[in-house]
């Protein structure tokens, strides 16, 4: 048992040492940044100084919730389609949903520009000039694009696990097909949806890099603010900004933990 003991701790300490260096050592030091001043001392002006980045902090939100609602009313009945497709063709579905993320963010959020700029794709597809690019409206519609895989495969997790007896019973019960949906698949169903908004919405309001490309510069968000203070030098506001965003994302983690099964977490093929 000692050898056995003695062989899972030596097996356990590169994750661990990887773990320490990577997560609990930056962790550590954000948060000795965001309570300490220019000179080293203990502070708490850079946590009440947020307030000055509340209205960037609620627009962020607003976009990242616009996503999450768009990406929800195209990933749910997509997540559907797929799981209720023919085992052999459910693999292509997949495969398809997956295939655009085997590609850099960076180079699907410039092939986005390219499409979206004014000279490009869509405005020489519909032979005319419309400015999108520098609006809210590419920045949503990059973030449901990047982000759209994370709403579907959790709800077609959840789906694909609902038994088809269950399915029968609701019809043999004078349930029509929407009814099936409303009443019998979406409850079951509500889990994948809690984590997929979880895994959308997070993103969508710490993105930077989507909204400054697609954004053109015209307006700043939470992720382009913490970038901006950390380039500049303002480590402090950087490291107080990060640890709250830090605090949210654990809370949405919890969230979800609480209303997600375990069981939830595998994605079927």
């Amino acid at each position: 048992m000692k050898k056995k003991s003695l062989m899972r701790s030596i097996a356990a300490a590169p994750h661990i040492f990887w773990a320490i260096l990577f997560i609990v050592l930056p962790l550590l030091i954000v948060i000795f940044y965001a309570f300490t001043d220019d000179s080293g001392a203990f502070s708490f002006s850079n946590i009440t100084g947020l307030l000055d980045y509340a209205d960037i902090f609620l627009l962020s939100v607003e976009l990242a919730i616009i996503a999450t609602f768009i990406c929800l009313l195209i990933g749910y009945p997509l997540a559907y389609i797929i799981a209720k497709a023919k085992p052999q063709h459910k693999k292509l579905f997949v495969m398809l949903l997956m295939l655009p993320m085997w590609t850099n963010l960076l180079i699907r959020t410039y092939s986005i520009m390219a499409i979206l700029d004014d000279g490009g794709f869509l405005n020489w597809l519909l032979d005319t000039e419309i400015h999108i690019i520098g609006t809210k409206g590419a920045v949503i519609f990059g973030m449901v694009y990047d982000f759209l895989p994370y709403m579907v495969l959790p709800i077609y997790t959840c789906i694909s696990k609902i038994e088809p007896n269950m399915w029968e019973a609701a019809s043999d019960l004078g349930c029509s097909p929407i009814k099936v949906i409303t009443k019998v698949i979406f409850p079951l169903s509500m889990s994948g949806v809690i984590s997929g908004v979880t895994m959308v919405l997070v993103p969508s309001i710490s993105t930077f890099y989507i909204s400054q490309k697609l954004g053109g510069g015209t307006f700043e968000l939470i992720g382009d603010t913490i970038e901006r203070q950390f380039v500049s030098g303002a480590l402090n506001t950087g490291a107080a900004i990060s640890l709250v965003m830090m605090a949210l994302i654990l809370i949405s983690l919890s969230v979800m933990n609480k209303f997600t099964d375990s069981d939830d977490g595998g994605i079927i093929v």
